[in-house]
């Protein structure tokens, strides 16, 4: 390892704040030991706070119609091969009767950007979650809105939403957008939510077209910043129906570094191993674990659509990626030393002693 990476992981490890250059030194300059070293702090700084306790957040993928053409995404609107659906409130509020039996304390319900979800038919929905599972969390993914939509919801008993950042680079989020779509918006979106009173996630795709290592710094330096209550990244994965089909993938290694620093970055953090993940590799969510992730989001949505929710090629959507197989995924979580508990898994509690 480098003697200047070594200096900056310290720096990390005693809880020092680096900037935007160190963390692009800190990215650029990697190796194997490094990535060894940031994965044991992790893991210890993790442990500390959370123990050995993993989160399950049961995903409901409510409609893959979506308003927005963004280049990277299989459910774009110009993408004419998908087979569209969409789910009633019935088929949602079955999701999570047999998600709640299951064992599962939060709901994430995630979907493209679709009109028909009104205010007044998401805040119909997720009141009755509410009055339906009052020991549940509901989390909202359901892309840009404005602060008066959020705040309906919010008013309506959602508790948490997640909206990726994509990128922190406003030249760079033009790059991987259409032109109907800015990057102030969606910080604009964020920082709606977070002033409203939700529990907020942001994320970032690994490896998305053109991104650099100062991109990524950009991206953790945001994440120092704004603190997010939860954080999702992954790999970029290539849909064969989009702009950037013939664009590499991300690396399941840099994914792996990245939510090791993201951990010690921001210890609090509740860090999901993700779909994309175990999708790059068989055992990718086991080794996010050992990165410093600790959630998992098993899929709760009807079998028979959840093919159809591409966001990129080759999605896991079987097996242990199935909520009903939660077994399956409990052993294989067991068998790292790792344990998955019904808990709403909330980051408030935690962060008295950061």
């Amino acid at each position: 390892m480098k003697p200047g990476i070594q200096r900056l992981i310290d720096g990390l490890c005693a809880g020092e704040a680096l900037d935007e250059a160190q963390l692009e030194r800190l990215i650029a300059d990697r190796d194997r030991d490094a990535a060894a070293r940031l994965a044991e702090a992790a893991v210890a700084k993790r442990g500390a706070i959370y123990g050995n306790d993993v989160y399950t957040r049961g995903l409901i993928e409510v409609s893959n119609i979506c308003k927005n053409d963004c280049l990277y995404c299989g459910i774009r609107r110009s993408n004419g091969n998908a087979q569209r659906y969409r789910l009633t409130p019935e088929q949602i509020l079955r999701c999570a009767e047999e998600g709640h039996a299951l064992g599962f304390r939060t709901f994430v319900l995630q979907g493209g950007e679709d009109p028909w979800f009104t205010d007044g038919r998401l805040c119909a929905i997720v009141s009755e979650l509410k009055a339906r599972f009052p020991d549940c969390a509901v989390t909202l993914s359901m892309g840009e809105r404005s602060r008066d939509s959020y705040q309906r919801l919010f008013d309506a008993g959602a508790d948490r939403y997640l909206l990726r950042h994509e990128t922190a680079d406003p030249a760079h989020y033009a790059l991987l957008h259409p032109a109907e779509m800015s990057w102030d918006n969606r910080m604009r979106c964020l920082r709606d939510l977070r002033e409203i009173g939700y529990q907020v996630g942001c994320g970032f795709m690994v490896g998305s077209p053109f991104q650099t290592p100062a991109h990524l710094a950009k991206d953790l330096a945001f994440i120092q910043a704004f603190k997010p209550d939860m954080c999702g990244i992954g790999p970029f994965i290539p849909h064969h129906d989009t702009p950037f089909r013939d664009r590499p993938a991300g690396t399941l290694e840099l994914t792996l570094y990245l939510l090791s620093v993201i951990r010690l970055i921001h210890p609090p953090v509740l860090l999901p191993a993700t779909t994309a993940l175990g999708t790059i590799d068989p055992t990718g969510r086991e080794k996010g674990m050992r990165a410093g992730a600790n959630v998992v989001m098993p899929n709760l949505s009807p079998v028979g659509v959840r093919k159809q929710y591409e966001l990129y090629d080759n999605k896991i959507c079987t097996g242990e990626e199935s909520a009903q197989c939660r077994g399956c995924l409990e052993a294989r979580m067991r068998s790292i030393g790792y344990r998955l508990v019904i808990d709403r898994g909330d980051i408030k509690k935690y962060q008295q002693g950061e």
